[in-house]
């Protein structure tokens, strides 16, 4: 179990890390989606941030190190809290998805649903 949520983790800081890259280093949101913005920043960013939280704390419970129960809830919090993120950002391109079905998005989800599924 520490080994599969460490693995997602990883999948999650690497999928977060290559939108928030590609905002960054081009100006533009990867796979020529529209980039959704939370207090003026994208949200890819805030996923990054709340993947990498997450992939430290599920690191410190595989590996043993450190304080395990203070791991387990910063893992737990900030999965909730990411859940809850990327869930209101996927309702809110649902609208989009429903009126031009799963061409509107070049992976066929938007990329917050991917998030909210990771």
């Amino acid at each position: 179990m520490k080994k599969t949520l460490f693995t997602i983790s990883i999948i999650g800081l690497i999928f977060s890390g290559y939108l928030g890259g590609t905002k960054l280093l081009t100006g533009a949101c990867a796979l020529n989606e529209s980039c959704p913005y939370f207090l003026g920043y994208p949200a890819c960013f805030y996923g990054f941030f709340m993947f990498l939280a997450i992939t430290i704390g599920s690191g410190i419970l595989l590996f043993g190190k450190g304080k395990g129960r203070v791991a387990l809830n910063v893992v737990l919090g900030v999965s909730t809290l990411g859940v809850l993120f990327a869930g209101y950002f996927t309702v809110k391109e649902l609208p989009l998805l429903f009126d031009q079905g799963l061409s509107a998005y070049l992976l066929g989800l938007p990329t917050c649903a991917f998030g909210l599924i990771i």
